[in-house]
């Protein structure tokens, strides 16, 4: 299935750029108040930086104000745009249900747009239409930049389960409504605060997040607190500074690069390998992460810690050891936002991995591969955990065929017993596999036990890098720190 989103995706990986142009002809930019110089200004505009943006964004209010005139023009600066490159219509709609259909159909239909800017204010029935087709998209307007955006979204709601403002109500329900890929925010650059909040709610979410340049936006700021943690998930739309320069090409160019720049700070490629696996391994394996920990996972570590999933004292451990840390992962099917984050994180180190299939051990990593299963569309699978002697009695549960490619997903890596077992299991049923990905890396051997066997390991997080930066933050004080790293060297 392909999904709005995707498009996105591979819009934003095709060009390496987050940058949205916006296609907004004021009449005072234009040599004449006409339908024609509107035209001619967009795709000039269109012609400049083709090869520089991810998407456009064609605000629909600057050509309905010429009339029927400006609606004609439209349609054609539209199917001027790369077929490849999404067309995301700036009209915020929001009306009952068979008047969104209406107007959904005006969009995405007669004026060829994949995506639409839409109000929540009257819910889901009146986004519905918008969303039928998961190939067409919606950004849903969260937080905005305009003067008055707190006198309705930063009101905080008297009957929540929880203390949240209005805006984040909309997060929380973006979140549940998204069930085809295709719904997305709207959350201005210029409340990196409130991006930052969003994007905890929301942690798979796609961003659109006006306000850079004219409106006074930073963008290193925005994407520090809107990046997802596989580094995509925000765009960022920019008119005026393009519009207006001397020189659009150059402009949108500099942009970009200014955005990349800040990308490649806040996300940290390195553990990743360089590209899919096409045979066997031949090198060393990928081992976990070292350094400093990218700011894009510092929301994770501290969520991590926050839920009790990483806990300092005094812990008796199965092999009868008094250990001073504890990492408990299952608590993570108690904090749906965090398991989402989670899911996330992932998806930066699988999406340049080859595979078929998502295994999942039981039972720590169940719930985890779901979320990324959900969020991802990849199949899962399992292997059990007991054998089965009733029914099909089979030992890999879920739908597979021998001579695929599965990769294993686990939550934590120690020795990496429990990882071999289940890879006897998927090999058995005729399944090949070659890497395995954990949340954390307890650093304990797993690694170089699994690239003896000739498997990788991957990690999102090594225990090394958790404890540098908890101590670095003053979240532990430093004596446990320095407990747990006695315990782990003996």
């Amino acid at each position: 299935m392909t999904t709005f989103f995707s498009l996105l995706e591979a819009s934003v990986r095709r060009t390496g750029s987050l940058l949205c142009i916006g296609l907004d002809p004021h009449p005072a930019d234009l040599p004449a108040p006409t339908a024609d110089a509107a035209r001619a200004f967009c795709l000039c505009l269109i012609d400049a930086t083709a090869d520089l943006a991810a998407a456009y964004k064609p605000n629909a209010a600057f050509f309905e104000a010429f009339g029927p005139a400006g609606w004609a023009v439209l349609p054609e600066i539209i199917a001027a745009i790369p077929t490849d490159v999404p067309v995301i219509l700036d009209a915020k709609r929001g009306d009952i249900a068979s008047t969104a259909e209406a107007y959904a159909r005006a969009a995405f239909e007669t004026l060829g747009a994949n995506a639409i800017t839409l109000s929540p204010y009257m819910g889901r029935d009146s986004l519905a239409p918008f969303l039928a087709d998961p190939a067409r998209g919606v950004f849903l307007l969260c937080k905005t930049s305009n003067p008055g955006a707190g006198d309705l979204q930063d009101l905080l709601l008297a009957n929540s389960d929880r203390p949240e403002m209005l805006y984040e109500r909309v997060a929380r329900l973006a979140r549940a409504w998204n069930r085809q890929d295709n719904l997305g925010l709207v959350v201005s650059a210029t409340h990196p605060e409130a991006l930052a909040r969003v994007r905890q709610i929301a942690p798979a979410l796609w961003i659109l997040a006006p306000g850079v340049g004219a409106q006074g936006g930073d963008p290193e700021s925005a994407l520090a607190a809107g990046l997802r943690a596989d580094g995509l998930g925000l765009l960022l739309p920019v008119s005026r500074a393009v519009a207006h320069a001397a020189d659009p090409r150059q402009a949108a160019r500099e942009i970009r690069d200014t955005i990349r720049r800040a990308q490649a700070l806040l996300v940290d490629h390195s553990p990743q390998p360089t590209g899919p696996p096409t045979g066997p391994p031949t090198g060393p394996p990928t081992g976990p992460p070292t350094g400093q920990l990218p700011a894009s996972l510092e929301a994770l570590a501290e969520g991590l810690l926050t839920a009790g999933c990483v806990r300092f004292g005094e812990f008796t451990l199965k092999s009868g050891l008094q250990s001073p840390i504890y990492i408990d992962l299952r608590r993570l099917a108690s904090y749906p936002d965090l398991l989402a984050e989670v899911a996330c994180a992932y998806q930066a180190i699988l999406r340049d991995l080859r595979f078929d299939r998502l295994a999942a051990l039981p039972y720590a990593a169940l719930p985890i591969v779901t979320a990324i299963s959900l969020q991802s569309r990849w199949p899962m699978i399992y292997p059990r955990k007991e054998n089965k002697d009733y029914g099909t009695r089979v030992e890999i549960e879920g739908v597979f065929a021998p001579g695929e490619q599965a990769v294993v997903i686990d939550d934590l890596a120690t020795t990496g017993d429990s990882k071999f077992e289940a890879i006897d299991k998927l090999r058995a049923a005729g399944l090949h596999v070659q890497d395995v990905v954990v949340l954390i890396d307890r650093e304990s051997g797993a690694q170089e036990a699994l690239a003896a066997a000739g498997y990788r390991l991957h990690a999102v997080l090594s225990l090394t890098q958790l404890l540098d930066h908890w101590e670095q933050a003053g979240r532990i004080p430093r004596p446990q720190i320095a407990a747990v790293r006695v315990f782990l060297a003996k």
